[in-house]
């Protein structure tokens, strides 16, 4: 049972820069109010993914195999799953994570899922990404942008990769997420940047069960949410 009660149809949008914590915490953060998570940034990894294996390049042909590839995708608990296979972890190694970033800088893409991200979250949600309270849910009650210095999001990736049994090199995950926001700053269509109502955080010093509590301090001070 969760520990807190949401208001009816209550939409969290949580956004900030790679390896800033916003995936870990939207699920913290959902499960304490009892809302489903809808981790963005997995929806586009899965994109770029499908375009690696089909060899898809250009705007068109990724938009072909999101059409071909999105009707074998199933969302559950745990990880997104193609043919019953949990493709999850593959989804986090860094190829993917480069294949995401340059699939997520192309408008049809964004727009195509931009209704699919929406209908998920018309009856509640908490969603992290880039543009999610400023794009995707701008009329989303509790919005929050979280940062963290850029080597410690470097490290944090290199932990999760660690975790998964990745051999990745630390420098390499940094430069890779220095590019990665020099990409996500400047693109055209919905660069990543601050809904001008959201609250920002730095987690760079805090541990991710403070932040998560520091949100349901607001969220709770708001009448958004109250003890279950």
């Amino acid at each position: 049972m969760s520990a807190w009660k949401a208001i009816s149809g209550l939409q969290i949008a949580i956004d900030g820069p790679s390896g800033s914590g916003k995936g870990t915490i939207a699920k913290m953060l959902a499960e304490a109010v009892g809302l489903p998570v809808l981790d963005t940034g997995l929806l586009y990894r899965f994109i770029g993914y499908c375009s690696m294996q089909q060899g898809a390049d250009d705007e068109a042909a990724v938009l072909a195999c999101m059409d071909a590839s999105l009707g074998d995708m199933q969302w559950k608990p745990g990880g997104i799953f193609v043919n019953g296979e949990n493709i999850g972890n593959r989804l986090r190694q860094q190829d993917v994570a480069a294949a995401a970033s340059r699939v997520a800088a192309m408008p049809g893409v964004r727009s195509r899922l931009l209704h699919v991200q929406q209908d998920i979250a018309a009856n509640g949600c908490v969603m992290d990404g880039r543009d999610i309270g400023s794009v995707v849910l701008p009329g989303a009650q509790a919005k929050f942008f979280l940062t963290a210095s850029l080597r410690e999001r470097a490290r944090r990736r290199w932990s999760q990769l660690q975790g998964l049994g990745a051999e990745a090199s630390l420098d390499a995950i940094l430069n890779e997420i220095r590019d990665r926001d020099t990409q996500d700053a400047e693109r055209t269509h919905s660069p990543l940047q601050q809904a001008g109502d959201a609250l920002s955080i730095d987690s760079t010093t805090m541990r991710i069960d403070e932040v998560v509590d520091r949100m349901l301090s607001i969220m709770e001070r708001r009448e958004l949410i109250s003890k279950a």
